[in-house]
């Protein structure tokens, strides 16, 4: 039965494995730098979605991912994957542990919903082909060849997502990657960082 958001935010206060806000992450680009990537997302207002080759969407549709965890949590996966990469055992840089923070309410009306974990060959015989982009693979049948990213929990929007400043708090690895951002945005003459939300250094939350 329906309940309030009240009563929604209540129940998840009492848990520390949920959360009411979704992440999206971001990292640098070859050419700006991590900063520089989030002072342009903040200055038109827009996540691209990401594509078949370089977000692993399935499908012709373009999509923008977030991760419905706590930011703790979020955090702790990216140092994970961190020690990956010093053991050897992964070396591409997935993640970063900065992007942007939104409440899962303004996300889900704008169309964004939970993907479907599923073997991606599967997904495809029940879903039509305009909802494939929520489609991530789910194989945990074979002991040597696991596929399993719902660590990420993650949800989607379908296409671009338009967003206001006000709606938005911002994630930064360490504190002198925010004053790294304030400076910029002086400079610019654009002060993002008193327009936005709120603003958390993940570092401090994780250590």
């Amino acid at each position: 039965m329906p309940y309030t958001k009240d009563s929604w935010r209540r129940r998840y206060s009492e848990r520390t494995d949920l959360t009411t806000g979704l992440v999206h992450l971001t990292k640098p680009s070859p050419k700006h730098k991590l900063v520089e990537v989030m002072f342009k997302i903040l200055e038109e207002g827009i996540l691209r979605g990401s594509t078949t080759d370089k977000g692993f969407v399935v499908g012709k549709n373009r999509a923008v991912c977030f991760q419905d965890a706590p930011v703790h949590s979020v955090a702790q996966n990216c140092w994970f994957e961190q020690k990956l990469r010093e053991s050897g055992e992964q070396v591409k840089k997935r993640y970063f542990p900065s992007g942007f923070l939104f409440h899962k309410q303004e996300i889900y009306k704008k169309g964004g919903r939970p993907v479907v974990y599923d073997k991606t060959v599967e997904a495809k015989k029940y879903l039509p082909e305009t909802e494939w982009w929520r489609i991530v693979n789910f194989d945990i049948s074979d002991d040597d060849a696991f596929i399993d990213w719902t660590h990420e929990r993650e949800w989607r929007i379908k296409g671009d997502f338009s967003f206001k400043l006000k709606d938005v708090t911002l994630l930064f690895t360490k504190p002198s990657t925010y004053k790294s951002f304030i400076e910029l945005c002086d400079e610019k003459n654009k002060p993002f960082y008193k327009q936005v939300a709120g603003v958390i250094v993940t570092e401090q939350v994780f250590f």
